[in-house]
C-alpha cells in the first residue's frame, strides 16, 4: 500500500521511527585540505593560485598571491633551523595561517614593509590567531593596525634562525617603506625583497616631485649601488625580477620622473 500522506513509494510505516535521521541542528564540517605548495619556482603567481617555493643554500622562499590587489606574501624559512619570517600579511587571513600551521610551525615574526593597507589587512588577524611578533618602520607604525612588538631602521639586522636581513629604509612611496635583504649561505647570491619601493620597470608610485626623488634616489644608492646584478628582487605585486635586469633602465625612469 502507498503511503498518500508522503507520497512515496513506500509502505505505510516504513522506515520505522528507530531508523529514521534525526538532525541535531549541526551541520557537516568540510575537512581542511592541505595547502599544495608547487616547488616549480618562477616568480609568478595569482591570486587563487598555489604558492610557489624557491629552494636556495640555506633558506626556503614561498611566494603566494593574496586579496584584489594580487598583493605577493612571502615565507622565508631557515633550512637549517626551520625558523621563518613571514613578509606583508596583506589580505586572506585564513590561508595565511593555514601556510603557516602547515609550513611555519616556528614563525617568529612577521614584517611589515610599508603602510598601505593592502599590505597589512590580514595583520591583526593573524597575530592574533598565532601570537607571533610584528616589525615594521617607526615612520610607518602609527598607522599599522597592530603595534610593532620591534621597530627595524635602516642598517639593522633581523635574524632568523641562520638567515640574516638586512634592513634598508627606503624613503618616498611612504615615509616608513623598509626591503629586507638575504644572501644565500656561503655568501651566494643576494634576494632582496622591496614592498613597493621597487618593481619590475621602475619605483613605486609617490606623491609628488620630491618623494620621487628621495625614492629613486635610495633605491640607486641603498640598492643598486649596493648589490650585484644577480640580486632578485621580490616585490609586493607581481614577478620578480633582478637588479640588473632594471640597471640600464636608472636614467630613463630619473627623466619621466616616476
Amino acid at each position: 500500500m502507498v503511503s498518500a500522506a508522503t507520497d512515496t513509494f513506500l509502505p505505510d510505516g516504513w522506515p520505522p521511527a528507530t531508523h529514521l535521521p534525526v538532525f541535531d541542528g549541526s551541520l557537516p564540517t568540510m575537512t581542511e585540505q592541505p595547502m599544495v605548495i608547487e616547488d616549480s619556482y618562477t616568480g609568478h603567481v595569482s591570486p587563487g593560485s598555489a604558492p610557489r617555493r624557491r629552494t636556495v643554500p640555506g633558506a626556503t622562499i614561498t611566494k603566494m598571491s593574496v586579496g584584489p590587489m594580487d598583493n605577493n606574501v612571502y615565507l622565508v624559512v631557515c633550512s637549517a633551523t626551520g625558523k621563518s619570517v613571514l613578509i606583508d600579511a596583506a589580505n586572506e587571513a585564513e590561508r595565511l595561517e593555514q601556510l603557516i600551521r602547515e609550513h611555519a610551525p616556528s614563525l617568529e615574526l612577521i614584517v611589515t614593509t610599508h603602510q598601505h593597507g593592502d599590505h597589512w589587512l590580514a595583520l591583526e588577524a593573524v597575530t592574533t590567531a598565532t601570537g607571533v611578533p610584528t616589525a615594521a618602520h617607526p615612520l610607518d607604525a602609527e598607522a599599522l593596525p597592530v603595534r610593532p612588538d620591534r621597530l627595524l631602521d635602516d642598517g639593522d639586522t633581523l635574524s632568523i634562525g641562520e638567515v640574516t636581513f638586512d634592513v634598508i629604509h627606503l624613503a618616498g612611496h611612504t615615509p616608513g617603506s623598509i626591503a629586507l635583504a638575504f644572501a644565500e649561505a656561503g655568501n651566494g647570491r643576494t634576494h632582496l625583497f622591496t614592498g613597493d619601493s621597487l618593481f619590475p620597470g621602475g619605483v613605486g608610485k609617490t606623491a609628488d616631485a620630491d618623494m620621487f626623488a628621495s625614492l629613486l634616489n635610495d633605491v640607486e644608492q641603498k640598492l643598486f649601488a649596493r648589490y650585484p646584478d644577480d640580486t632578485v628582487v621580490y616585490p609586493g605585486h607581481g614577478d620578480d625580477t633582478t637588479l640588473g635586469t632594471e640597471r640600464p633602465h636608472l636614467g630613463e625612469w630619473r627623466d619621466r620622473g616616476w
